[in-house]
Order: structure tokens, then sequence, then C-alpha cells
């Protein structure tokens, strides 16, 4: 398998909310370069050392970098969208800047030759017992029962190929009730969302922290054949902005996110003004190492655990509001 190296730029401050970021994707291999510890070595280096080359001197100066690893394939597209929503996110909240630029390079592939070249990849899928997803150029029998998600590959988390996204769909197929008023927060790709209205959901409203995310959203569910009216997608903060959540309001049917351990932990106290009585919640995105901490964060809400899906290390979860 081919590789794709992607450094990220922030500061010491940042390591650790950029790495745990990465850990919840799900990338568990990565390297630090850290200016600071190279500052520290040189302050208490041993008297032995009487020479140090010109070129790690260089290492005292500039930024720290995060360099992960990514397969050159359609997860690792995926994981690449994941990772930009993240950088986004942690942008949002480091008010001061203590978290340096949270910016991205790809070393060994220009993106856009990426995003074009892995459509060899990404062919007809078939998820739970009821959907099919599948990008444009990609066709289908005329006998095929299954209900049809059109997606493509965009600058967006969400294609159907992840295991979180995946088993959330299991999970909203096997919860979704005909007429739901769902709520989609985190939409990345809006495929949760439009799938849902796609097996009968009677309204849905979509809400990402990045506004080309909404924008991505709104066109696949016009894509889908969506009536606009069905369809409303809104960027914003929703653990932080009061106004979106008034707007948002409650009442719905269920409620989804698709997102990473710990935003999840900060939503779950914002879940249930959501949702009206026994309304339910679907959850993914969870690494294994952290799934009883979501599960308990989310029970102690006073929701009512129904399903555990795991595949590979990854959980999803759904709930019922008692």
């Amino acid at each position: 398998m081919n590789w794709v190296e992607i450094d990220v730029f922030t500061t010491t401050a940042g390591i650790d909310a950029v790495t745990g970021s990465l850990l919840g994707l799900g990338i568990n291999g990565f390297v630090i370069k850290d200016p600071e510890d190279f500052r520290e070595f040189l302050e208490n280096k041993d008297q032995n050392w009487d020479y140090i080359d010109d070129g790690l001197m260089e290492l005292q100066h500039g930024e720290t970098v995060i360099t992960a690893y990514l397969p050159e394939n359609a997860q690792g597209l995926d994981y690449l969208e994941g990772v930009k929503a993240e950088l986004k996110a942690l942008k949002s909240r480091d008010t001061v800047g203590l978290f340096g630029r949270l910016e991205y390079e790809l070393k060994n592939v220009r993106e856009e030759d990426w995003a074009n070249n892995w459509k060899q990849y990404f062919k007809p899928l078939c998820v739970g017992e009821k959907i099919l997803i599948k990008p444009s150029w990609e066709d289908v029998p005329e006998s095929e029962t299954r209900t049809i998600l059109e997606i493509d590959p965009a600058a967006s988390f969400g294609t159907g190929q992840h295991n979180t996204t995946q088993l959330c769909l299991e999970l909203i197929e096997e919860n979704l009730e005909q007429g739901d008023k769902v709520l989609d927060l985190g939409c990345g790709s809006g495929i949760l969302s439009i799938a849902a209205l796609l097996l009968g959901a009677g309204s849905a409203f979509a809400v990402d922290i990045d506004a080309n995310s909404v924008k991505i959203a709104s066109e696949n569910a016009d894509k889908n054949n969506i009536p606009s009216e069905k369809y409303i997608a809104r960027c914003g903060n929703v653990i932080d902005d009061a106004a979106l959540r008034e707007e948002i309001g409650s009442g719905y049917d269920m409620v989804c996110a698709n997102i990473v351990a710990d935003v999840l932990l900060a939503m779950a106290p914002i879940f249930g003004g959501f949702l009206k009585e026994s309304g339910r919640l679907v959850i993914s995105g969870i690494i294994d190492s952290r799934k009883d901490e979501v599960l308990d964060a989310v029970k102690a809400q006073g929701f009512e655990l129904t399903a555990v899906k795991v595949k590979d290390d990854w959980t999803a979860a759904s709930f019922v509001k008692k």
C-alpha cells in the first residue's frame, strides 16, 4: 500500500490537542518534531557533546510539526477530510492562538490529484439492509431494489467508505420511523441526514462547523432529489452558539452525530434538549479506547443505551431519551 505523508503545523502547547484529534480519527502513527524538545536538550546536554551539526541546530527554531501517514486510497481521503474538520474545530476553540496556525501540507502527493485519481477505489457500496451508496460515474442495474444514495468524493467527510459512517447508517436504518424529524450534528457531506430522508424521514436539519461542508451537504441533498423545504443546512458550533441552538429548536425524533469522541463528550449535555421524549440518539466516530467513556457520559445525561455496533476499532451506539 502507498502512503501519503501529512504535516500539521502547531505549537508545543497544541501537541496534545492535535495528537488527540488524530487518535480520535483512528490515525495512530505520527512523528512529533518540537523545537522546545531540542532547546531543552541544548540547555541540559551532557558535557561530552563537543560539536553539534549546524543542521541539527536549526531544530531549535520554527514550528512544531506533527507528521502522520494516511493510506493512499478512498479511506485515506476520508481521513484527510476528518483531519481538516478537526483542525477547523480546534481553531474555533483556540481563540487566543495558543495552538499556532493549525494548517496542513501533503508531502508526496497533490491533494487535487489524489481526489481525482482515487475514483478507481470508489465503487457502489451496500450498507445495512436497505442502502446502496454510489458515486455519480457508476451505474447500478435497473433491477436494484435498495435505496440509492449518490455521493461523490468532495472536500467534506462522509462518502460511506469509513467504518464510522457505515455503522451510523446501519443504526439510523434500524431506528428510523416514517416521517421522523431528524437532526444531523457535524453533517460533513450530509450523508446521514440525506440517507434518513431517502429512507422515509419527513425533514432534516443539518449542522456543521465548516461552511464548505454545509454547502456540499446542500448540493448532495439536491443531487438526491431531496425537496429544499425538507432539508435545512446551517454553519455553526452548536456547543457555543446559543442562537444556533434556538434556531435548530427541539422536538426531534432522531439526532445523529458521527464525530470524534471529544466532541461527542462536549455535546452530551445538549443532545437531550433537541429530542422529544422517547426520541432516539445515534452516535458514531468513537475509537475503541474511548468507548466506555463516551457511552457512560451520554447515559449520565438521561439516555438509555439500546444498541452498540463495533467494526474493527470503531464503535457506534443508539440511545433512547428517558
